[in-house]
């Protein structure tokens, strides 16, 4: 029987913390320690109540989230989910909060309980997984394993004739759970004028990614922008799929392209599968994708076809993973060519240059 999660819910508003705390105690295996009307309360109710997981409000007064955020880092560290709104201010504050230490965020929408149960309708699987991440089975070291042959559906037009190449033509991450802090340290350690295109994917609502985007074009020294359909895929930039929709990676003649599609039924918009699968497509073997933290198994079923169109695929390891569910998933499958901490996967992506 899984250990109790005690959480401390933190939140000006007396109606979010209703809502969030109803949502919470749905879940059997979380108890509700505490709540706080500011960061300040939060601080010292975090070092009092000692609880596994702590929901963290960007905005109120007193002291702010982020502060509150650096403040408990520093006193006594624990796993923050912060929950903002859904503006280019509020995107730009939870990036701030992922920086100072926090693990994950939620939007935050509306004020009618309609809106509000919607956001936080996974709000206890998510705290669960993040209280877990340490908890969790070690994935195995991947042993080689024969690869399936792609099926007729998936074969490439020339793949009759085609070898397999180390003409590495595209870079493909993917990433969920701790994702933007962890695609930022990667990103930082391309040098600028990296030889080959690189999509980002990673599970963000659509008002965040634009701000992502920007915050990456700051920090790296590759060029960073947000996606957009039939947006080229050129060597030395990096393109973020836009949140809300789906990824797909397009060959036209020479020329590699990004097309922009709704984002369906599908659970993540954008998914790491279905762009995984479309680099499959259209570029089979040139492409070198590498799955970063994230929780769940997006991602596994689009390194399955790259691997049968003879690709590359990394993860990252256990140690390094915020969450250990996409990068473990894909390990167990037999997919993973390279297991890689966090701070080993940049240099490796800018030593095949």
């Amino acid at each position: 029987m899984e250990e109790t999660v005690r959480v401390l819910i933190v939140d000006d508003s007396s109606f979010f913390r209703k809502r969030i705390r109803e949502q919470l105690e749905r879940h059997p295996g979380i108890v509700v320690a505490g709540e706080a009307r500011n960061g300040r309360e939060a601080v010292e109710m975090n070092a009092r109540l000692t609880p596994d997981v702590v929901t963290m409000d960007v905005a109120m007064p007193e002291m702010d989230g982020i502060t509150a955020v650096r403040e408990i880092m520093r006193s006594r560290p624990t796993d923050i989910m912060m929950i903002s709104a859904l503006t280019r201010e509020g995107a730009r504050s939870t990036l701030d909060a992922l920086d100072a230490g926090a693990v994950d965020f939620l939007p935050k929408h509306g004020g009618t309980p309609g809106d509000t149960d919607s956001v936080y309708r996974h709000l206890a699987e998510r705290v669960i997984g993040i209280a877990h991440r340490l908890r969790g089975v070690r994935a195995p070291m991947p042993q080689p394993q024969p690869v399936r042959p792609p099926s007729p559906k998936f074969t490439a037009p020339n793949a009759a004739v085609r070898r397999r190449s180390t003409d590495l033509k595209l870079v493909v991450i993917g990433a969920s759970t701790g994702g933007p802090v962890a695609i930022q340290r990667v990103l930082g350690a391309l040098p600028a004028g990296y030889p080959y295109p690189v999509l980002v994917i990673v599970h963000m609502p659509v008002e965040f990614t634009s701000t992502f985007a920007d915050r990456l074009d700051n920090l790296c020294a590759v060029h960073v922008a947000l996606a957009s359909d039939g947006s080229a895929l050129r060597s030395g930039e990096v393109l973020v799929a836009p949140g809300g929709s789906q990824a797909l990676v397009e060959r036209h003649g020479s020329r590699l392209q990004v097309a922009i599609r709704p984002g369906g039924e599908h659970l993540y918009k954008p998914s790491v599968d279905i762009t995984f699968e479309s680099a499959a497509r259209a570029v089979a073997e040139g492409v070198q994708a590498v799955v970063l933290t994230g929780m769940g198994s997006d991602g596994t079923e689009g390194a399955r076809m790259l691997k049968q169109m003879g690709a590359s695929v990394w993860t990252q390891d256990q140690a390094s993973s915020v969450v250990f569910g996409m990068p473990y998933s894909v390990a167990k499958a037999g997919l993973t060519d390279r297991v890689l901490a966090l701070d080993e996967i940049g240099p490796a992506l800018a030593g095949l240059g």
